[in-house]
């Protein structure tokens, strides 16, 4: 009597495969099995690397917002963070000025709030992101103005001052009603930026229970903005104080999203808590502008592309936030500007995220999937419009074929020589190359 084995094809449905000789699909997803809700993908371009968008001709600045933004053109990103500034008027580039520059004469003074409507360049970006349909707009701090700390500086560490917490509460909340007013909702808001890290730019410490206390300060008076915290130097590290926020009852009432970063530890599982989590900075370390997308230097495409791939499937985050959509010099954000030249540059990094971000949408859902060979990397996610997407990563040396995929299927192909190509899927089959991120988009 033959034995048989019952499998879960692309659609969740039941089909009955001899166990010999076939062998076992490349790919497969099962939609019985859903895991993290998706938010979206994003970037910033804070400390006012916007100025040097500005300095490109208009023409320029298009191309690049249809990178960042354009479903069609680009990665159809649909998150921006912001940089909620702490310097003093007249800094100098790389300098965010803060929205109350002076002290207004002790935390219990009338605030002086300064509003110009540009934000360190960020207003525009920010309204031509919502125009192309981003609605998330994560507001974040990485540092209270120095006078609210024991430092008395915005810069090199230093902690909020108790007294001045509850002006700090308020100046943030002030920052999302000056974007409110330029028809910017702002939908999260952060008040920290890693804070477990010493820089000698804006930074500021919290550990993990002053943190939490300080969400019960900023909570109440915050309104319908989701807050997030804490933005951990690390995602190994951001667990600390994701689990003290998760053991204050008040603190957890409060915080929507739980943010972490990936410098000091890569993502290596879930963040303790059942709400919303993302990766919200992160880029490689490097030395040289590099546009590659599979050279082995650690800050190329395919770094980018595996970073991804994991932060969904190991970490369930719900949102990837990468830093930045562009900077000049030897940076590895996704695009490089020479202000002087008035040229752009362009590297796979954008690619690899727009393999993912083009295609899966906030909203869409994250379903199980597998591969028979070890060297793909998958994952597998349904959109609200009831369309799929799979996305496969091949990290080895040979291609491998997918057979059986069901429905209208395109395939759009990112490797060296291509950059979401779209590639027809011919008999139910899809051919994945070595060492190319292939985005399986069925309808």
């Amino acid at each position: 009597m033959s034995r048989v084995v019952v499998a879960i094809t692309l659609l969740g449905l039941p089909a009955v495969t001899p166990t010999h000789p076939a062998d076992p699909p490349a790919i497969t997803v099962n939609e019985r099995v859903r895991h993290q809700e998706i938010d979206g993908f994003g970037v910033s371009q804070a400390f006012r690397r916007n100025e040097l968008l500005k300095a490109l001709s208009e023409q320029q600045q298009r191309e690049i917002l249809d990178l960042w933004f354009d479903r069609n053109k680009g990665a159809g990103l649909s998150i921006l963070r912001l940089g909620i500034g702490s310097s003093p008027a007249g800094s100098p580039y790389d300098h965010m000025v803060s929205i109350q520059p002076e002290n207004p004469g002790g935390p219990d003074a009338p605030p002086k709030y300064v509003w110009d409507g540009d934000d360190n360049s960020q207003v525009w970006v920010a309204k031509e992101a919502k125009a192309y349909g981003a609605r998330r707009f994560f507001a974040d701090a990485w540092s209270a103005p120095g006078y609210m700390k024991d430092n008395g500086d915005d810069k090199n560490g230093g902690t909020l001052l108790p007294e001045w917490q509850r002006a700090y509460a308020n100046y943030l909340v002030a920052y999302t009603k000056f974007y409110a007013k330029e028809g910017i909702k702002i939908t999260d808001l952060g008040f920290t930026n890693e804070p477990d890290w010493t820089a000698t730019y804006a930074s500021m410490r919290f550990t993990p229970e002053q943190a939490a206390q300080f969400v019960k300060v900023l909570g109440p008076v915050a309104g319908d903005v989701k807050l997030a915290c804490c933005d951990s130097f690390g995602w190994t590290q951001g667990k600390a104080y994701t689990a003290a926020i998760e053991a204050d009852p008040e603190a957890r009432r409060w915080v929507k999203t739980h943010t972490a970063h990936t410098y000091a530890s890569p993502v290596d599982g879930a963040l303790p808590t059942s709400r919303k989590t993302w990766m919200s900075e992160w880029n490689p370390n490097g030395n040289t502008w590099n546009e590659a997308w599979d050279d082995g230097s650690g800050y190329d495409g395919f770094t980018i592309a595996q970073a991804i791939h994991d932060s969904l499937t190991l970490g369930n985050v719900s949102a990837y936030v990468y830093w930045l959509g562009a900077s000049r010099g030897t940076t590895r954000a996704f695009m490089q500007i020479d202000d002087a030249a008035k040229t752009y540059s362009v590297s796979k990094r954008l690619w690899a995220m727009a393999a993912y971000s083009r295609f899966i949408r906030p909203g869409a859902v994250r379903m199980d999937a597998s591969a028979a060979d070890p060297a793909l990397k998958v994952s597998a996610f349904r959109n609200s419009d009831g369309s799929r997407v799979i996305v496969a990563l091949n990290t080895g040396t040979a291609p491998v074929t997918w057979k059986g995929v069901h429905g209208k299927a395109t395939a759009y192909v990112t490797d060296t020589a291509n950059s979401l190509t779209p590639s027809a899927v011919t008999g139910r089959t899809v051919t994945l190359q070595p060492r190319a991120l292939t985005t399986v988009v069925i309808r």
